[in-house]
């Protein structure tokens, strides 16, 4: 009887089975390092507003965040000043400039302003701004120097691997809460001892892995 298969098929085969399982590894890691990606993830774009707001500039005039940011503090949302925020100072100074006026429009029209979010959580995640500055968490740790930033862009990917590195480990990264505000803190070289007695200070409860509880960001 005549032999069905050349004998170089099962060569073939092995080939076949180790080409499409290269190809599956390799097209699962491309995925993660397209999600990874400043494309994706959109860290360190610069969002376009419908006004060209520089935070660096006014920072540098000595506006504090809470300024803007009024709900920072007690609440979970850190706000977005009204357009009367913005207008009891260009009421008076660069009340002319057209780069302003979609400013006097809203403040005319009583239309509020559409900004663009910049950091855009998922629905299914639940982020509260004043348990974590109460806590000592920063501004900087999660949205980089901002007064140095003419248009604000996403400094962290703030996917859950960024929010579990801190929840896992908060003595590396929280500070006193005077200096949460502070953009310019920089951590002490003795970061770990300090922040393990903030952690006590700051009454953090680590206890049975309790920062970890899916429950903390997932209602």
């Amino acid at each position: 009887m005549a032999q069905v298969f050349h004998p170089a098929a099962n060569i073939i085969a092995r080939l076949s089975i180790v080409v499409g399982l290269g190809g599956l590894v390799g097209t699962l890691v491309l995925f993660d390092a397209l999600q990874k990606s400043d494309y994706v993830t959109e860290v360190n774009m610069p969002r376009e507003q419908i006004v060209p707001f520089s935070h660096k500039h006014h920072a540098a005039l000595g506006l504090d965040c809470r300024y803007c940011h009024t709900s920072v503090e007690d609440g979970a949302f850190a706000g977005i000043p009204p357009t009367k925020t913005c207008m009891n100072c260009h009421s008076l100074i660069w009340n002319e400039a057209p780069i302003l006026e979609p400013v006097r429009e809203s403040w005319r029209t009583g239309t509020s302003l559409e900004w663009n979010r910049v950091h855009d959580l998922p629905e299914f995640v639940y982020f509260d701004h004043s348990v974590h500055l109460n806590a000592g968490i920063g501004c900087t740790d999660c949205h980089g120097r901002v007064d140095e930033m003419p248009l604000v862009w996403k400094e962290k990917t703030l996917y859950m691997t960024f929010c579990l590195e801190c929840h896992r480990q908060p003595e590396k990264f929280v500070r006193p809460r005077d200096q949460v505000f502070n953009m310019a803190y920089e951590k002490p070289a003795n970061q770990l001892e300090v922040g393990a007695e903030l952690v006590r200070v700051h009454n953090i409860n680590t206890s049975n892995h309790r920062l970890l509880d899916c429950y903390k960001c997932h209602r």
